[in-house]
């Protein structure tokens, strides 16, 4: 008689090798006790300092290689918001696993940092990272100072982009009122261009830049037409903030 066919399967705590096309998913793989599982990474990741061997650089954010990536073989791709859309079809396309987030609030990043541990197969370590994360933030509105000062948040100079979502949140729970809250929630950064003369006629009291990683050129922005006038100008309120503790959407910023 023919022997019975032998079928042999195995059930995975899961993906085993990852790529991480934008920082903040490598940030929360990290913080999780799952960064041995990274197999590639994005330029700017900031990777712990006790990792002796950093997985490969094999993408800037706003593009990449499929060669590369899929040449890592990974069982799982992470990628962010619309500006990787076209990278994310292709690796699908190339038969890859995608998974993209596309978080935008506080709220948001929070419940990305629990899906993110319930897809690597650790649900508990990931709810307790978001809770520490929300603690603190809460501890930080709490605490907030009474005076309450405008503040304008730029985030590009050419075209001039305002706050997204969660930085315009920052901003107010840390105790400043955000003068463009009413653009903050425009998920695309052509909602959120403002000119010179907006900013002026909102006379912001702080201002604080993040050019994406681009060098703030302080000499530029005063430049502008009625910046040098500027309430936060005047006072010497103006100031530089590196885009890796703002701008990626993980517990970093919060």
């Amino acid at each position: 008689m023919p022997s019975e066919p032998v079928v042999a399967f195995h059930v995975p705590d899961g993906p085993r090798r990852i790529v991480c096309l934008s920082p903040e998913s490598a940030d929360v793989l990290y913080r999780l006790g799952a960064g041995d599982r990274i197999v590639g990474i994005c330029a700017g990741t900031i990777v712990p300092d006790d990792v002796t061997r950093p997985p490969p650089v094999v993408t800037a954010f706003g593009g990449g290689s499929v060669r590369r990536i899929a040449e890592l073989r990974p069982d799982l791709v992470l990628a962010f918001s619309d500006v990787q859309a076209d990278l994310a079809r292709d690796l699908v396309r190339a038969g890859l696993a995608v998974v993209v987030w596309n978080q935008r609030t506080v709220q948001e990043i929070l419940d990305a940092i629990v899906a993110l541990g319930n897809l690597v197969g650790a649900a508990a370590a990931g709810r307790r990272l978001a809770d520490a994360c929300r603690r603190h933030v809460e501890r930080i509105a709490a605490n907030a100072p009474a005076d309450r000062p405008r503040v304008y948040f730029e985030e590009w100079d050419d075209p001039m982009v305002c706050g997204i979502g969660w930085v315009s949140e920052l901003v107010e729970i840390a105790g400043g009122v955000d003068v463009f809250a009413d653009r903050a929630q425009a998920r695309r950064a052509e909602g959120r261009t403002v000119t010179p003369e907006e900013v002026a006629a909102r006379a912001p009291q702080v201002v604080l830049a993040s050019w994406c990683g681009k060098p703030f050129d302080r000499d530029a922005f005063l430049a502008r037409p009625g910046f040098a006038d500027l309430p936060a100008a005047r006072s010497g309120r103006i100031h530089e903030v590196p885009a890796h503790l703002l701008l990626q959407p993980g517990p970093t910023c919060l």
